[in-house]
């Protein structure tokens, strides 16, 4: 029972931080999969990946859509790459020794971190 609560926790508190901020949850999902559940980086990766397909994809775009917020034409644009990419860096992180892979998402987030609050 307690596990369960904390996956509702870790999906409410991505949830909200995703939909506020527009990031993708998995910038809070990954970390809490693997520090509060004790999945491995690959797993948690991957199951993060699951988690956010249905919601974001479909409620919270169509949240932004009804207001006027989403630029389709460089959304298609962008989806094109992105579908490259995104099958192309599953494959290397599949390939990565999970450690170094988890040392490279951390590495990531700070990166992210510091460049908006330092900003241009």
């Amino acid at each position: 029972m307690t596990q369960i609560l904390l996956l509702l926790l870790i999906g409410l508190v991505a949830g909200i931080v995703s939909g506020t901020m527009g990031v993708g949850g998995a910038i809070i999902i990954v970390p809490a999969l693997v520090l509060v559940m004790g999945m491995g980086q690959h797993e948690a990766q991957g199951t993060s990946l699951f988690i956010l397909t249905p919601p974001v994809v479909l409620l919270a775009m169509l949240a932004y859509a009804k207001q006027g917020y989403v630029n389709y034409r460089f959304g298609m644009i962008v989806m094109v790459a992105f579908f490259i990419g995104g099958l192309l860096g599953a494959k290397l992180a599949i390939s990565l020794p999970e450690q170094l892979l988890k040392r490279i998402f951390g590495i990531l987030i700070i990166l992210m971190g510091i460049r908006l609050i330092l900003g241009k």
